[in-house]
Order: structure tokens, then C-alpha cells, then sequence
């Protein structure tokens, strides 16, 4: 097998496409989109998020903030969140086709229109590693994306970030079931 060098670059597959919401000082809604991101602990989130975003601004004074899945049926507006600036456009979360409830459990605005959202409270936020931590309260979903009382990942429809080739796929297929594949070699 022959191998390509990229050297050091944020290449990781997948990585998630999260829209991160808040509300700002006067309770409007504000998404971004956001791929950097993983689960840090269990009831942990680390997202990096440089400090010149809105959003940032917006969960600095709330304390919370709601990380929603990125599904294809909303990818339009998913991508745009991530592309314009509600520092630009204060309009940017209704343009995107997002309407919003509050949180139940975190001053923070939840996406109706995407089905699994992590509601969370801001644990720590670094401006100098970019690097936010939240814990989750939280994750609620869409009872049009389950069957049998489980998430059903392919109606659910989320999607992931290639960062090797500036696109979004779709998720779903399941090829194993985990913690039992693995016991075929035992």
C-alpha cells in the first residue's frame, strides 16, 4: 500500500457538523456552524471556537448554549450559519430556516428543525486556545427520527464534514454492531 503525506492539518474522519446556538443580551437567537468538536468526558463537549464569533460574545454572558446535529434536509441553512456572520447579519438564524423554543434545561435557544440537539452549560471557554467546554444537561430528540423508542441515525438524516474535500455526507448505513464484532476474534 502506498501512502500521501498531507502533514499537519485538522484531517479526522468524521467530523461532525454542529450548529451551536445562543441567545444574545436581548434573547435573540444566533447558530453558527461548528466542526472541531467531540465529546470530552461524558458529560462533556470540547468544541473550538475562535473568540471573534458572536456566539462566543453570547455564551459568555448566558453561561449556555444548545449543540444541534446538522441534518440533510436543512443542509442549505446549516452551511450557511457557518458561512455568514450574525455580527454581519442579525437576520442569519431566521434566513437559515431555523425557528427556535427555549431550552427547558439552559438559556438557550433549541433548533426545531434539527432533531438531536446536546443542551448545555458552558463549563470553561479559553479565547486563547479557542477552546470551549460545556456539559451536557441534556440531549433531546425529535420523535419523528426514532423507532421503537431508539434514534433511528438514518432517519435522523445527520450529516458529517470531509475537511479532505469540502463536502458534507450523509450518515447511516450501519455496517456492525459495536462490542460484539470485535468478540469474532476472541
Amino acid at each position: 500500500m502506498s501512502r500521501v503525506d498531507f502533514g499537519p492539518k485538522p484531517l479526522s474522519l468524521p467530523q461532525p457538523v454542529w450548529i451551536i446556538a445562543t441567545y444574545d443580551e436581548n434573547g435573540n437567537p444566533d447558530a453558527m456552524n461548528a466542526a472541531w468538536g467531540g465529546i470530552s468526558e461524558s458529560d462533556e463537549i470540547s468544541v473550538c471556537l475562535s473568540p471573534g464569533h458572536k456566539t462566543c460574545r453570547n455564551f459568555e454572558k448566558t453561561g449556555a448554549f444548545t449543540v444541534s446535529m446538522a441534518d440533510a434536509a436543512h443542509i442549505t441553512g446549516c452551511d450557511f450559519v457557518g458561512i455568514v456572520s450574525c455580527n454581519d447579519d442579525p437576520d442569519k438564524f431566521k434566513k437559515a430556516g431555523f425557528t427556535e423554543e427555549k431550552s427547558r434545561f439552559v438559556n438557550a435557544p433549541v433548533i426545531k428543525e434539527l432533531p438531536v440537539c446536546m443542551e448545555c452549560r458552558v463549563k470553561d471557554y479559553n479565547s486563547t486556545t479557542c477552546v470551549l467546554r460545556g456539559e451536557i444537561v441534556n440531549v433531546s430528540v425529535d420523535e419523528s427520527v426514532m423507532t421503537g423508542g431508539k434514534v433511528d441515525i438514518e432517519k435522523a438524516g445527520i450529516v458529517c464534514f470531509d475537511p479532505f474535500n469540502h463536502s458534507y455526507h450523509i450518515i447511516g448505513k450501519m455496517v456492525a454492531s459495536a462490542f460484539k464484532e470485535g468478540k469474532k476474534l476472541i
